[in-house]
């Protein structure tokens, strides 16, 4: 009867551990998804200059000819 009783707090204090476990996980994996979007947004305007830029420099050596 004791060994029932150990088992079944056993049993529960592992789910109860997987479970903070679980939801500790899916809560950092929210928080990483929502900072890899803050990030994207941060850096668009910047990786949009880039590009420009490299249009640009691409538009002016075919421009220029080669020495």
């Amino acid at each position: 009867m004791l060994l029932l009783i150990v088992l079944g707090v056993v049993v529960v204090l592992a789910l109860v551990v997987l479970g903070a476990l679980g939801f500790g996980l899916l809560g950092a994996a929210g928080r990483l998804t929502r900072e890899m979007a803050a990030l994207q947004r941060d850096v668009a305007p910047v990786a949009a200059q880039l590009r420009a830029s490299l249009a640009a420099a691409a538009a002016s050596r075919q421009k220029s000819p080669d020495a």
